[in-house]
């Protein structure tokens, strides 16, 4: 198999989480699966060849996801 068997796999399992991310009811597991999404897309931002529009992007998003996920644990904690 060759890189551009990964790159494509990469891409498509990248995409089908994305959707998927947006199943859910529960904002927490849309913002997990959201992140995991685009950690693959910042994977396949790299395997393409430093797509850098699709690496800083989804960079940023997950960024953004990962900040709301702690604030939203941190809340958790606090009122336990």
């Amino acid at each position: 198999m060759n890189i551009q068997f990964w790159c494509d796999v990469t891409g498509y399992l990248a995409m089908t989480l994305l959707v998927i991310s947006f199943l859910p009811k529960k904002l927490t597991a849309v913002r997990m699966i959201n992140l995991v999404a685009c950690l693959f897309f910042v994977v396949y931002g790299i395997l393409l060849g430093w797509a850098w529009p699709i690496i800083i992007s989804n960079t940023a998003v997950c960024l953004v996801q990962a900040y709301h996920l702690l604030v939203n644990r941190l809340k958790m904690r606090k009122y336990e």
